[in-house]
């Protein structure tokens, strides 16, 4: 099997070296930088097959670098590690472009458990180029990840996007906040906060708050559900 990429940005070096240490035994190619500038040259040279990366960084914070990624490229992902801990930090974070989001301090396990995961998640998530989901008006390309609503573009953050998406493979039917919490944050994402209905909120108002008929619908008790009205 080819050796996973990992590009890794934290400028506290003793951590940064033990991941490195860790992450290679564990079978991955890593590439280390202590500051967000030098982060983001080696991620423009080297192809990675996903970035674990601090937002207290030197030079080019986290989540700017995160979003230069974005701008670069939308499909590698990004698990950010970090001691900010409050849900704006988090959204923030999310809104910059992050697959995840690790709070300091952590067990290696974790993380390694999590890069396996997304790199999984992400392998069986090869799109054939073109390809477009729909509902009533709305369309979704897969490949170039235009959103339209009734021919109206619709700008989306990398998390609203996948979260529309999996709404959208899964229209007609309810889904609960665990199953969202699996399939577009992670396994182990706590549920008890109130970051899926903020994001549910975010895809609303720019998908449903200026058009007709509505898509979005909350089933009280149950979850959420993305109804197709054609």
């Amino acid at each position: 099997m080819e050796e996973r990429k990992i590009l890794l940005v934290e400028d506290e070096k003793k951590i940064a070296d033990a991941l490195t240490m860790g992450l290679t035994e564990a079978g991955f190619g890593v590439e280390t930088a202590y500051d967000g500038t030098i982060g983001w040259k080696l991620f423009q040279i080297h192809p990675f097959n996903l970035v674990v990366l601090d937002i207290n960084l030197p030079g080019i914070n986290g989540y700017e670098l995160c979003k230069n990624i974005r701008a670069k490229n939308v499909q590698v992902p990004v698990i950010m590690l970090t001691a900010l801990s409050s849900l704006s930090d988090k959204i923030e974070g999310y809104d910059a472009g992050a697959d995840d989001y690790i709070i300091k301090p952590f067990e290696f396990r974790e993380l390694l458990m999590k890069i396996r995961v997304l790199l999984r998640r992400t392998m069986q998530q090869t799109i054939p180029t073109g390809s477009i989901l729909k509902a009533a008006d709305l369309e979704v390309n897969l490949d170039s990840k235009e959103v339209k609503r009734n021919d109206a573009s619709i700008h989306l953050t990398a998390k609203e996007f996948q979260l529309l998406e999996y709404l959208l493979r899964n229209k007609n039917r309810v889904v609960s906040r665990s199953d969202i919490a699996v399939n577009v944050w992670d396994i182990d994402f706590d549920t008890n906060t109130n970051v899926i209905d903020v994001y549910i909120n975010y895809l609303r108002n720019k998908v449903d708050k200026k058009f007709e008929p509505k898509l979005i619908h909350t089933q009280v008790g149950m979850g959420y559900i993305l109804k197709d009205n054609q």
